[in-house]
């Protein structure tokens, strides 16, 4: 029977105040103890007088024998403003204490904890005015781990146990509970395991007494790997303790604030509930007073960067902070909002040390099945042999062959298999290269099962529960699972026995799910259901319709339980044909084949057993459907004839005499495609004599058989395990030719570069572009990706030793960035070359901005790709290399001092300006939009493709040109037109495959200006909403009759006018750098870029498609014409930020809140104000038919310092915002 449990009423008034503001919490217990210089006198006290172990250094003990010191220490805490006090119980736990040979002393430990929290609070009420103060209450980690073992020769090993811990931190949970904790925080998470343990018994005290308290669950990271002391990711971490449905969820200790910057914003992004961090005063510091190295101040400058990103909902210190640095933190913290929880697409996921996430990368997922004493000959020779070590490499062919998820059955009469799934999923946990995969625990057992699920840190799947004893052991299983945090599988099972028929698995699956969504509380995301893989091909009448009726099945399953998947065990349809390994791959592969077209999410399959769909025998083939689909009575019969034909071990020497026959080239290919590691080799030993280079091997043979394998994975006739295998192939072969180009290397100019898109940008198809010529052309090119901080080029630097150093970016605070990292690069010693690219840089800010600040090497300027080799072999040519880099350098003084020269321009002043603005007449404007309701749009992508501006699509790929008119050019008209083929060939594909969801939002508002601003009122016209803020010209253009525009003047300064104004922000969404990262995995970066460049123009379209829509609404009447929508001859504009007229990237910000972007299309605004998906745009709707674009140029200082008043920006943040506008 289910348990139901009430909320305490400290979860309201927890949402009241964290709705308002930033929660702060207290700092390190410890740091302020060390204070106190307490001796081993202090901590015995009189109760303890005579105990017979040393307690120096048990701090929790002091709670009862230096209470009043605890006390202070928190009235300390209280008066610095924190808002939540932690309980001194961090080793409160029977586990912890038994090293002080004081378990029995757990309850007074913890009463006694909570007692001075109390004490604090009343002494210090009238000094805070009454505030409330929440006290949480302390879950250490204790100094036992269930995933890792104490002894490095038994990996096995286990200092403790799930049910030791569970039971620890039940026991440490119900005393503070009685007490009178606020709040459970189980904090400094090194295990995960440990935690899920920690859950478990806390939410065995709610079911106890029919109440919940909010729970915060902190993990810590003790280096900057970003995975936890047990390896896992902070994604996999999240997935693994999120049925806990913690009130927050974070991180402290181990690192400061600046290192947990990035994690925290990944937590940001994967969790749905609020986010805490309390992070050490930096590192540590033996000879710093407080023992680590970080001031109150130099804190919270760190903490503010996370609050100005809206990062966190609470905020405090752990080893290190002290009273000071709390208020310091809290001063901080009060000019910014809480974190607000972000709306999550609901996808299915589970986890090993790393996230596994069912999404349209991983659209089908392969369980591997041969770690099953019941299904695998072999393994179960291993495990009754006792040979775990050998069974282990099992597991790990798996994942090496393609599988995303293990199952791992001991179902076997002969072995003890509690024993046996205990013992495998410990070494198991040892096997970073196993164990970063989920677990399926498979077994008919629920004691195995259970005793599976207490050894796996991850979020793993249950193999499986059925109704087949009836709902109350149904429900029983499902509830414990849901509690150990796992997904489930269901079987097809029901008290009347297994469903074979397509309205019995329907059905039965159809009332597990209503019972696991409705009683049990189950997300439907968790619940896979298997509705019995049947053997076909038996001779058996009844038998035939088994594959059809599965297949039937999985399309209404998915139907009937929205958001669950379907799976199976593919290897039970062949059975009829065990021996015949020919036979069964081919059966496998057609039948999966067919079953992902219709739906099927996962299925259990050995991934090293599966035939290439395209390369199966036709006769076999069309032998192969006939038994599936049953289309012939003689089907069977047919299949079984042709399979006895066959000699598995015969035909398999067979073929291989076969291939070892076709010419060089063709056998390469096939060896790749097939994923064949035998000769692969030898021949492209054979190769590298016959060709001019090792290089033209790779980009000949080896190459066109990857070709092959993209091409037939993109249609799904090859599945992912072969695609791995093929990459093996084709890597060995790599392997083995580059000891022969390093020596071609040695000879040459090629040299080593590393590249990155820096903070805060997210644009990389130029910086991609740059990567893939220079390895063109024999540069060893490392590409660190988008928003890379300058601390990790610089770490990355020293580790991968380049010649030169690249730096990308698109938006204008990039300039800022690359300022900011050359003059990290001058004090870290670095002296390479650095090479600066991307859309907003330039020769005259490189010259003038980012040179001066970098005297240890020359920085360049390289406006296209074409010319990056050229300038690389340039800057690296031993001879001429110094005198290249030295005319650099002079031309860049020359540069700037000319620039300085004639950067004397004379404005006129700012209210002149204004008198000469643009003067409109808004009296007969008669706008027809009265729709000013918020939009969401989901774009057809059918129609949106006849939108699309090609041109800017060929200036991606540095052809120049206006599409049509460029396939005319002699000079690259041909690759224009192939480039152009290949992209239409992309995005056929896109379209047909549904693989880019192309969605935006748009509003209009009432407005009125003034001045240089627009104010944005509500619908009725009565309440301001918010102000947008632009610039105005004021260079001197020495005509009297000139005016001096700013965007401001397109909106009329009289509410009697009902002048209007909107915005809008257009996407093609994550999934085009998803779908694009799918193809560099592969090594694939022209198709990757290919799919970038047409996720920017699909994005534009939709913008250009939107805009038109706006128009229409407003009255206009358009025939479409896309030659006269690019040339924007239509009335009114949607200038964008960072246009000309409208420079400052900032003002996005008010957008995204207005329209609440990230929350309606999930686009979010990096610290720099960049779309994240770079596929996206944004900006503004003006509809008088004679509003313009135009250069605002440069502005006075008088203006922009008005303007950073108004933005209440800081003049540093308002300079990097604009400063290609100002003239120093």
């Amino acid at each position: 029977m289910s348990i139901k449990t009430e909320k305490s009423e400290i979860f309201s008034i927890l949402d009241d105040l964290a709705l308002k503001k930033i929660l702060l919490m207290d700092g390190g217990m410890g740091t302020m103890l060390q204070k106190y210089k307490f001796e081993e006198p202090d901590y015995r006290g009189k109760i303890f007088d005579k105990h017979p172990v040393d307690l120096k250094g048990n701090n929790d003990v002091l709670n009862i024998t230096k209470n009043e010191a605890i006390k202070e220490v928190h009235k300390k805490y209280i008066l610095s403003g924190a808002d939540i006090i932690e309980t001194n119980t961090f080793s409160a736990t029977t586990i912890a204490q038994s090293d002080y040979s004081l378990e029995n002393y757990i309850k007074d430990i913890n009463y006694s904890g909570v007692k001075a929290v109390k004490d604090a609070i009343i002494e210090t009420k009238s000094d805070v005015n009454n505030k409330k103060i929440f006290i949480a209450g302390a879950l250490g980690p204790t100094n036992r781990t269930a995933s890792i073992s104490p002894d490095v020769e038994d990996p096995g090993a286990r200092n403790t146990s799930f049910d030791e811990l569970a039971e620890a931190y039940y026991m440490q949970a119900k005393f503070l509970y009685e007490a009178g904790v606020d709040i459970l925080l189980p904090e400094t998470t090194f295990d995960t395991l440990n935690l899920k343990a920690a859950i478990f018994g806390i939410k065995e005290l709610f079911k106890e007494i029919s109440l919940e308290i909010p729970i915060f669950l902190s993990v810590t990271f003790s280096d900057k790997s970003g995975r936890t002391l047990s390896g896992q990711t902070i994604e996999a971490f999240w997935e693994s303790i999120r049925h806990a449905n913690p009130y927050a969820v974070g991180m402290n200790c181990g690192l400061g604030a600046s290192s947990l910057l990035d994690y925290i914003k990944t937590l940001h992004n994967v969790s749905d509930t609020k986010i805490f961090c309390y992070p050490n005063a930096g590192l540590p510091n033996p000879l710093s007073e407080t023992g680590y190295d970080e001031t109150p101040e130099m804190t919270a400058k760190d903490i503010k960067v996370f609050v100005e990103n809206g990062l966190l909902n609470f905020v405090g210190g752990c080893c290190g902070t002290t009273p000071d640095h709390i208020s310091a933190i809290g001063d901080v913290i009060k000019a910014y909002k809480p974190r607000v929880i972000k709306e999550k697409k609901e996808f299915t996921s589970f986890s090993g040390l790393e996230m596994l996430r069912k999404d349209d990368i991983n659209s089908f997922l392969l369980v591997g099945e041969r770690t099953n004493v019941t299904g695998s000959p072999k393994f179960s020779r291993l495990i009754k042999d006792g040979n775990f070590e050998d069974a282990l490499e099992i597991a790990k062919q798996q994942v090496e062959n393609g599988a995303h998820i293990i199952d791992i059955n001991f179902d076997e009469g002969l072995i003890d298999s509690e024993e046996c799934m205990e013992k495998f999923l410990k070494l198991v946990a040892a096997e970073p290269d196993i164990s970063k995969v989920p677990i399926m625990i498979d077994s008919s057992k629920w004691s195995v099962i259970e005793s599976g699920l207490k050894c796996i840190q991850g979020r793993g799947i249950v193999n499986s529960i059925s109704l087949k004893e009836g709902e109350e052991s149904f429900l029983f299983q499902a509830r414990k699972i849901l509690e150990y945090g796992a997904s489930t599988v269901v079987m097809a099972f029901d008290e009347k026995g297994q469903a074979t028929e397509i309205k019995d698995k329907v059905r039965i699956c159809k009332r597990a799910y209503d019972l696991l969504v409705n009683e049990v509380g189950f997300k439907p995301t968790d619940i896979i259901f298997d509705s019995n893989i049947l053997t076909i091909a038996t001779g058996i009448d009844e038998h035939r319709d088994y594959a059809i009726n599965f297949l039937e099945a999985v399309k209404l399953i998915k139907n009937e339980c929205p958001g669950a998947l379907t799976s199976g065990g593919v290897s039970n349809l062949s059975f009829a044909f065990r021996g015949n390994n020919k036979v069964r791959e081919a059966i496998h592969s057609v039948f999966l084949y067919h079953a992902i077209n219709i739906g099927l999410d996962m299925a259990i399959v050995n991934a090293g057993m599966l035939e290439v769909y395209e390369e199966i025998d036709n006769e076999l083939l069309k032998k192969v459907e006939d038994v599936i689909f049953n289309k012939r009575d003689e089907a069977t019969d047919s299949l079984i004839d042709y399979a006895n034909k066959l000699n598995s071990n015969d035909s398999s020497s067979e073929k291989e005499e076969t291939w070892m026959s076709f010419d060089l080239e063709k056998r390469i290919a096939h060896q790749v495609i097939k994923g064949i590691t035998t000769n692969i080799e030898n021949d492209a030993e054979e190769a590298r004599q016959k060709y001019n280079s090792p290089l033209e091997v790779i980009e000949g043979p080896l190459m066109d058989g990857m070709k092959v394998v993209g091409q037939l994975f993109g249609e799904g006739k090859m599945f992912l395990p072969q695609v791995v295998k093929s990459a093996r192939s084709m890597k060995k072969a790599v392997n083995y030719l580059e000891p022969f180009m390093e020596e071609e290397k040695t000879s040459s100019s090629a040299g080593k570069m590393l590249i990155a898109t820096v903070k805060g940008d997210v644009h990389d198809i130029g910086k991609n572009i740059v990567s893939v010529v220079a390895r063109c052309n024999g540069y060893e090119v490392e590409d660190m990706g988008v928003m890379v901080s300058c601390a990790d080029i610089v770490d990355r630097v020293k580790q991968f030793k380049p010649d030169i150093i690249g730096m990308s970016g698109l938006i204008t605070p990039s300039l800022d960035e690359m300022i900011n990292n050359v003059k990290e690069f001058e004090q870290n010693n670095i002296k390479l070359p650095v090479l600066i690219g991307g859309a907003t840089t330039s020769k005259a800010h490189t010259a003038i901005k980012i040179s001066p600040n970098y005297q240890n090497e020359v920085v360049v300027h390289v406006p296209d790709a074409s010319l990056v080799v050229g300038v690389c072999r340039d800057l690296l040519n031993l001879k001429e290399g110094k005198s290249y880099k030295k005319k650099i350098v002079e031309e860049q003084k020359e540069f700037a001092k000319n620039y300085n020269k004639n950067k004397s321009l004379k404005f006129i002043p700012l209210e002149e300006a204004r008198e000469k603005r643009l003067k409109l007449n808004f009296k007969d404007l008669n706008y027809k939009i009265k729709d000013l309701n918020l939009k969401k749009w989901d774009f057809d992508i059918n129609e949106i493709v006849n939108y699309i501006d090609w041109s800017p699509f060929f200036w991606t790929w540095e052809l120049k040109g206006v599409y049509p008119n460029i396939f005319r050019n002699k000079k690259y008209g041909k690759q224009a037109k192939e480039l152009f083929n290949d992209a239409n060939k992309v995005l056929e594909i896109i379209t047909n495959e549904k693989i880019l969801q192309l969605r935006g939002v748009s509003k209009v508002w009432n407005a009125i200006s003034e001045n240089e601003e627009v104010h944005l009122y509500d619908k009725k016209f009565n309440k301001k909403v918010d102000s947008l803020l632009f610039l105005r010209q004021q260079v001197d253009k020495e005509r009297v009759s000139e005016n001096y525009y700013s965007l401001s003047d397109f909106i009329s300064p009289n509410k009697a006018d009902k002048d209007i104004i909107g915005s809008f922000v257009v996407t093609a969404g994550y999934d085009v750098d998803e779908y694009a990262s799918t193809f560099e995995a592969k090594g694939d970066d022209y198709s990757s870029i290919l799919i970038k460049s047409i996720g920017d123009r699909l994005a534009e379209a939709c913008a250009e498609f939107l805009h038109r829509e706006i128009r229409i609404s407003n009255g206009e009447e358009e025939e479409f014409d896309l030659t006269k929508l690019i040339k924007e001859q239509y009335n009114g504009i949607r200038p964008a930020h960072g246009y000309p007229s409208f420079p400052d990237h900032s003002e996005k910000t008010k957008i995204w809140s207005l329209l609440d972007v990230e929350k309606n299309i999930n686009v979010s605004l990096t610290e720099n104000f960049a779309l994240n998906p770079a596929s996206s745009i944004c900006g503004l709707y003006f509809f008088h038919p004679e509003s313009r674009y135009f250069n605002l140029g440069k502005i006075s200082n008088s203006q922009f310092n008005e303007y950073s008043t108004k933005k209440e920006f800081s003049v540093e943040k308002m300079r990097s915002v604009l400063q290609n506008n100002l003239i120093d």
